[in-house]
């Protein structure tokens, strides 16, 4: 068999082929992760196409363990796997030598499964022609309005066939999809620029970025008022989130120190987030799943063969639950730990760290009118900008806001940052909405690792938080 008629081979030979080569590992555990990846990127810029791109990308690993010593290897042709099976085992012995530990992996079930999600409009279902024309519409109707004299559109896609096989005889064939898309448009008044966006993503088709006209419409008239719009003034808020910005903040801040592999090694905030500990009010519910692949974090089976299920992480606001990967379950050995399909690598070429899929926090039982009526000056911040965390300490920023003056919304205003201590933030939580929308939308992903962008979003509800610092202008 060669990776030429490789998409060709039944399940059954390429099970077989894969397993018989596994028997030639001489280590305590070992695997195959083999991709076969189609990835497609077009981007406008200004008034121009600028780039379409197409990549066919095919290669493997093998990842080894002995006597608690890893070894990896990546090869990028079948004829090459056996040589790097043999070395990915001799490291993992040269590794086990030092290390001198007990190989130790979470238990979880053997799985042989094909697996193909049901799509709903798979990309490569659309020719290359029609996506560049709606792209291109697009472009057309954001350079229609005044005060935006550029935009940038850009879409990827990708579709993976992924094989995994180990010596405990998994072996899983697993159909991906991951579709992005943002339109964004660049406003300039005077000194003053902005430049909000649409964005857009999903694990299960391309439907999500077809009839966007009338959000772009919106994200254009947004675009005048933002650059007629005040600056934030700095100070202490009561603040608003929208699904989005709820998600920004809920991935970034408290979802990186939920990841246990990062824990197993720092004592320091492995105590800090020390299961039991209280966290916020009751009303305050995060979880962790593969589900939703609506959005970009939609995931069945994760990078070592295990099931992706949801992880409570917080319940009743008390921290119950962590993202592991089998090393870590181990490591760490938590009563009432459960595997949940944390374990993902961004291709081919790393091994599987522990990292987010869909990161949410439940559906409480507040209206956005009810978390309104009681703020006499406050802040509803809208989108996720983006950010950095360092530690328990994070900085974000809004794609925008509208001051809350007196139980009402008020006057749009740009240049959002909210900042603070995450735990502090969590306690300040004091509301939590009874709807809920997606997040991780458009180009992107974690970057964890180095591994980025990585795919991951959720869904969320609005949330409301006591005395936020917004950092802006000074009064």
């Amino acid at each position: 068999m060669d990776k030429i008629n490789w998409r060709a081979e039944t399940f059954e030979t390429v099970k077989a082929f894969l397993l018989e080569k596994l028997n030639l590992a001489d280590v305590d555990y070992c695997e195959i992760r083999i991709e076969d990846s189609r990835d497609l990127q077009i981007m406008h810029q200004g008034q121009a196409l600028e780039q379409v791109r197409s990549n066919n990308l095919f290669g493997g690993n093998v990842r080894a363990l002995y006597h608690g010593g890893w070894g990896f290897a990546t090869f990028n042709d079948l004829d090459d796997l056996e040589a790097n099976l043999r070395l990915a085992c001799d490291q993992a012995k040269a590794a086990g030598a030092l290390v001198q530990e007990q190989s130790q992996l979470a238990e979880v079930p053997v799985v042989v499964e094909d697996v193909c999600p049901n799509w709903t409009l798979h990309p490569e279902a659309v020719s290359l022609d029609e996506k560049v024309r709606i792209l291109g519409h697009y472009q057309q109707l954001v350079l229609s309005y005044p005060n935006i004299p550029s935009c940038s559109v850009f879409f990827q896609e990708r579709c993976t066939t992924v094989w995994f096989v180990n010596s405990e005889g998994t072996a899983i064939r697993q159909e991906k999809v991951d579709t992005a898309a943002s339109v964004t448009a660049h406003g300039r008044k005077g000194d003053v620029s902005v430049s909000p966006s649409v964005a857009t993503g999903s694990s299960q088709g391309l439907d999500h970025m077809l009839n966007l006209d009338q959000q772009i419409k919106e994200m254009c008239e947004l675009t005048q008022n933002l650059l007629d719009a005040p600056p934030m003034k700095a100070g202490v808020y009561t603040v608003i989130c929208d699904p989005a910005h709820t998600g920004l903040f809920v991935h970034e801040a408290f979802g990186h120190l939920s990841e246990a592999d990062d824990l197993a090694k720092s004592p320091g905030f492995l105590k800090a987030m020390s299961l039991g500990r209280v966290l916020g009010k009751p009303i305050l519910d995060i979880y962790e799943t593969g589900e939703f692949m609506h959005v970009r974090g939609g995931l069945i089976y994760d990078d070592e063969g295990v099931a992706c299920k949801r992880a409570d992480l917080v319940k009743e606001g008390v921290l119950v639950g962590r993202l592991h990967n089998r090393w870590s379950a181990a490591k760490l050995a938590e009563e009432g730990t459960v595997l949940t399909g944390s374990a993902r690598a961004i291709n081919y070429i790393f091994p599987p760290i522990v990292r987010m899929r869909n990161t949410c926090i439940g559906i409480g039982e507040s209206s956005f009118e009810d978390m309104l009526k009681d703020v006499k000056l406050g802040v509803y911040a809208i989108g996720s900008g983006g950010g950095q965390t360092n530690g328990e300490m994070f900085n974000f920023a809004a794609h925008y806001a509208y001051m809350i003056r007196d139980g009402k919304l008020a006057e749009l205003v740009r240049d959002v940052k909210l900042m603070g201590n995450v735990f502090t933030t969590l306690e300040n939580i004091d509301m939590v909405g009874n709807d809920l929308g997606p997040f991780g939308g458009g180009a992107g992903g974690c970057g964890k690792g180095s591994q980025s962008p990585l795919p991951t979003g959720g869904v969320c509800p609005h949330i409301r938080i006591q005395n936020v610092i917004l950092g802006g202008v000074k009064e």
